[in-house]
C-alpha cells in the first residue's frame, strides 16, 4: 500500500471507532453498556430504546461502512470496484474500529451494521439481497445473531456472483471472520437456548 491507502485505512479506523449507539443513548441519559446485553450496537438500542433510536444506530453505523469504503476506494485512484482490494482493507479497518473503538475504551459493537455499509458500496447488489435476507430471518426467528449469522454465511457467495474475487476476496473473509469472532457469546447462548431476542 501506498502512504494515501495507508491514510485510509487509518483514517478509515478512526471513522470506525465513532460508536452511535453510545452517542444515541447518551442523547437519552442512558449508558448503553449498562442496559440490556451491554452491547453498543443497534439490536440493543432497540430493545432498551426502541426503534427510533435504534434506527438513528442503525444507519449511522452503516454510512462509516460505507463512507471508508468510499475513502479506500478514491485512494486507490484507478481500481475498478468491486475489486477495489483498498476499498474492502478501509472497510475491515472501519469494522475493526466499530468492534474496538479507540474513543470508548475499545468496548464496542459487533459489526455487522458497519459491515452491511461495506458491502453496500463495494458489491451494492449482494448487500441488498443479504438485507432482505437478515430481515426475514429475524422476523421468522426474532432472533438478531441468527440473521447476521445467516447474512455471514452467504455473503461471499453473493460478492463472488457479483464479481469480487481474490485478493480482494480475502479483505472481505478477514471482515466476515471479525464479526463471527464478535458473536462468540451470541453463538454459545444460542446453543444453549438462552440468547435474547428482539421485540416484535
Amino acid at each position: 500500500m501506498d502512504i494515501s491507502a495507508v491514510l485510509a485505512v487509518v483514517g478509515s479506523y478512526l471513522l470506525g471507532s465513532v460508536d452511535f449507539a453510545v452517542i444515541v443513548a447518551r442523547s437519552r441519559g442512558v449508558d448503553i453498556h449498562q442496559v440490556g446485553s451491554g452491547n453498543p450496537g443497534a439490536s440493543n438500542v432497540l430493545r432498551t430504546l426502541g426503534r427510533g433510536p435504534a434506527a438513528m444506530v442503525l444507519v449511522g453505523d452503516a454510512l462509516k461502512g460505507v463512507m471508508a469504503a468510499m475513502i479506500g476506494w478514491i485512494a486507490a485512484g484507478d481500481e475498478i470496484l468491486p475489486n477495489s482490494s483498498v476499498a474492502l482493507a478501509a472497510g475491515l479497518a472501519a469494522v475493526l474500529g466499530h468492534c474496538y473503538p479507540l474513543y470508548h475504551r475499545f468496548r464496542g459493537g459487533k459489526g455487522v451494521a458497519t459491515t452491511a455499509g461495506v458491502l453496500t458500496f463495494v458489491v451494492p447488489v449482494a448487500a441488498l439481497v443479504l438485507a432482505a435476507v437478515w430481515v426475514v430471518v429475524v422476523r421468522l426467528t426474532r432472533v438478531a445473531s441468527i440473521g447476521s449469522l445467516t447474512v455471514v454465511a452467504l455473503a461471499v457467495p453473493l460478492a463472488w456472483w457479483r464479481g469480487l474475487r481474490p485478493p480482494s476476496v480475502w479483505w472481505l473473509v478477514a471482515i466476515l471472520a471479525l464479526v463471527v469472532f464478535r458473536h462468540r457469546g451470541n453463538i454459545r447462548r444460542m446453543i444453549s437456548g438462552s440468547e435474547r431476542k428482539v421485540p416484535t
